[in-house]
């Protein structure tokens, strides 16, 4: 039952944080229209709660901690171990480390810039962070598939003549 258990709470909270990354990736088309004080104005408002101490912040530490520790306990359970550890590596390649190299460093800018001072190089900035974003959502969709499969592989089989 703790297994069980654990795979939902890993379940919710990559799901959560791929939901996060698929926000940012539909965005991007209609951000990347933006000039810089629009943008400037958009990063700085509208993703409060994304980053540290918000909530967003909870969900992507949560999932990457959660796949990590799920790793661990299925690690006698081949294949399931395989495909969790292929998801979790999913999820550690795109938090932290697209985090930390490609979004934290414009967050920092962005956060000191004002709408009447924007960056010179703003529109580089800009591209970093949306792409950036959008690899992320690869990576937890992929992460997020690996999860589910190491489930369905883990999953008692029917018996001949058993009915679903």
């Amino acid at each position: 039952m703790f297994l069980r258990t654990w795979r939902f709470i890993t379940l919710i909270l990559v799901a959560l944080f791929m939901g996060l990354e698929f926000a940012h990736t539909l965005e991007l088309p209609a951000k990347m229209q933006y000039d810089g004080a629009l943008y400037l104005t958009v990063q700085n408002s509208l993703y409060q709660y994304f980053g540290a101490p918000g909530l967003g912040a909870f969900i992507t530490v949560g999932a990457v901690l959660s796949a990590i520790a799920l790793t661990v306990l299925v690690r006698k359970r081949r294949p399931a171990f395989w495909w969790t550890l292929v998801g979790t590596l999913c999820l550690a390649i795109s938090f932290p480390l697209v985090y930390f190299l490609r979004i934290e460093p414009v967050n920092v800018v962005m956060e000191q810039a004002t709408v009447s001072a924007v960056p010179a190089d703003w529109a580089h900035l800009r591209d970093q962070w949306e792409y950036a974003h959008a690899t992320n959502f690869a990576f937890s969709l992929a992460g997020f598939s690996a999860v589910v499969i190491s489930i369905l592989v883990d999953a008692p089989q029917p018996e001949k003549g058993d009915s679903l």
